[in-house]
This record gives C-alpha cells, sequence and structure tokens, in this order.
C-alpha cells in the first residue's frame, strides 16, 4: 500500500472530497480544540476540578462495574452519572456565569467599548486615588473595601447601599472609611471612575477552604468576584494589609506598587494605556521630587 492510497483512503473514510471539505474539518477541528483548551482552562481555575475529578472517578468505576459483570452497580452508576448532568447546570453555576461574561465583554464588544484619551486619564486619576487613600488608610489600620465595577453591571450591589455618583478623589474615599462615620461600613462601588455608592452589602464566598485569618470583608470582596468581573480592594482593619481579589481568587500584602500596577493590569488593557500611565506616573515622580 502506498502513501497515495493511505491518503485516499483517509479521505473517502472522512468524507473529504474537495479541498472545500479539508479547510472546513480544519477549522471544525480547531474550535473544537479552542472550546475543549478554555473549557479545561475555567475548570483548573476554579473548585470545579475536584468535581470534574469525581465525575470522572464514577464514568471510570462504571466501565469496570460493566467489564466485571456488577450489573446492579453499573445501573445505578449510570443513573447517577444521568442525574450528574442535571447537577452540573446547578453545581457550575458561576463558573458557567463568568464563562459567559467573558464570552460576551470580549472580541468585538471590547473594540466598541475601547477607551478614549480622556477616559484612560480619568482612569490613571482613579487608580492613583485608590492606591493613595489604601495607603494611608493601610497606615492607620482602618478597614476598607472598594469594588471596582468592569463589564459586568452590579446595580442589585449598588442598590443595596447609599447613592453617591460623586467624583472619585482620595480625600472622600478616606471621609467615607472613617471610623464610626454613617458610611463606614459596608462596599464603595466605583463605576465608571466615579464613587457610585457607599455601604454596600455584598455576597459572601461559600468557599469553605478559606484561611481563618480572612474575615468579613475578603470574604466579601472573594464573593462578589465570583459573580461578576469586578476588583475588590480590601485593607484589613487587624493588619493593615491590602489585597484584591479578582475572579474568587485573593492575593495579599500587596505594597502601594504592587496594587497600582495591579489595577493597571485588569483597568487598561492595551500597551498604550499602560505606556500613558507609566508616562503621567513619572512626570508626577518628577514633578514631586522638584
Amino acid at each position: 500500500m502506498t502513501i497515495g492510497d493511505v491518503f485516499s483512503y483517509i479521505t473517502n473514510f472522512l468524507g473529504l472530497n474537495s479541498p472545500l471539505d479539508i479547510i472546513r474539518l480544519v477549522i471544525e477541528i480547531s474550535l473544537i480544540s479552542y472550546v475543549v483548551y478554555k473549557g479545561i482552562q475555567l475548570v483548573r481555575e476554579t473548585r470545579a476540578l475536584q468535581l470534574v475529578k469525581g465525575l470522572l472517578f464514577i464514568l471510570i468505576f462504571s466501565k469496570f462495574s460493566e467489564v466485571l459483570g456488577l450489573k446492579t452497580i453499573a445501573y445505578l452508576l449510570k443513573g447517577t452519572i444521568q442525574l450528574f448532568g442535571f447537577g452540573l447546570i446547578v453545581i457550575f453555576q458561576p463558573e458557567l456565569r463568568r464563562a459567559l461574561e467573558k464570552l460576551g465583554s470580549s472580541g468585538f464588544q471590547d473594540i466598541m467599548l475601547r477607551k478614549t484619551d480622556e477616559d484612560r486619564v480619568k482612569t490613571i486619576s482613579a487608580i492613583e486615588s485608590v492606591v493613595k487613600a489604601c495607603t494611608a488608610l493601610s497606615q492607620d489600620y482602618i478597614g476598607a473595601l472598594i469594588i471596582i465595577e468592569r463589564a459586568t453591571k452590579i446595580g442589585d450591589i449598588v442598590n443595596t447601599g447609599t447613592q453617591m455618583d460623586a467624583m472619585l478623589s482620595s480625600e472622600l474615599l478616606l471621609n467615607i472609611f472613617t471610623p464610626k462615620t454613617p458610611l463606614h461600613d459596608g462596599a464603595v462601588i466605583i463605576r465608571n471612575n466615579t464613587i457610585k455608592a457607599a455601604a454596600c452589602y455584598l455576597p459572601l464566598t461559600q468557599n469553605a477552604g478559606l484561611s481563618r485569618e480572612l474575615g468579613t470583608r475578603h470574604r466579601a470582596a472573594l464573593g462578589i468576584t465570583e459573580v461578576s468581573d469586578a476588583i475588590a480592594v480590601v485593607v484589613s482593619e487587624e493588619s493593615g494589609k491590602i489585597s484584591y481579589a479578582h475572579s474568587g481568587g485573593l492575593t495579599r500584602n500587596l505594597t502601594p506598587d504592587m496594587l497600582r500596577k495591579a489595577l493597571t493590569k485588569f483597568l487598561l488593557d492595551t500597551d498604550t494605556d499602560r505606556k500613558l500611565f507609566t508616562f503621567r506616573k513619572v512626570k508626577q515622580d518628577e514633578q514631586t521630587n522638584k
């Protein structure tokens, strides 16, 4: 059998009768591979990984039961797998929601919503205000929780607090989080570089594996980032340490510069934005040193 015969056999088996069929097959394989890759990536980044391992174990055990003739066990396992299919929608609800939100906020929408130069300057100023306020709060051991809304709207959270629609500044953030003031408890919501609301209530994370060191603010920060693409910045009242939460993960013990870089990464997506931020920061440092 020649190589030509092998090629002919493969093309006939796959129904590839023309170059167009080959192109179509390549596109299909590429799309399926991309979806599978993104699915694996999504599962690896969340607690869903353990559930997937459990499902694979049931599938393997079910096949072994069939081979060994354990009909009753095999029947029960098949029923479990069928029920598991319906349960996945409920179990993976946060992960599925986050995946759909990422899909909805990517591609063409990103191009349409790309920041103008004026928006970039406002975002840079907002980042500096948040960093400056968190630094001062950290030094005085004053707790704070700041939520920065992104593509996913969290109007239901905004409605739980006091509406403000105020210009964002470090001074206003410091006043809001001053102990024993009416707006001290709860979270500040920042939308489009303005303070939309304060004293807002957030959903707490359901992750049972968290350290007991983490208080209500950290759990609330994780909770809101599990159901949206928001960025949550936390200042610990006990330790004064600064942290941020994103996509259900928590990064702790941040310096002001580390917080600035993290917010720049999440809020200024393009290289142009980062270059503009760096240029502005250098100018500010030069003016400070004069």
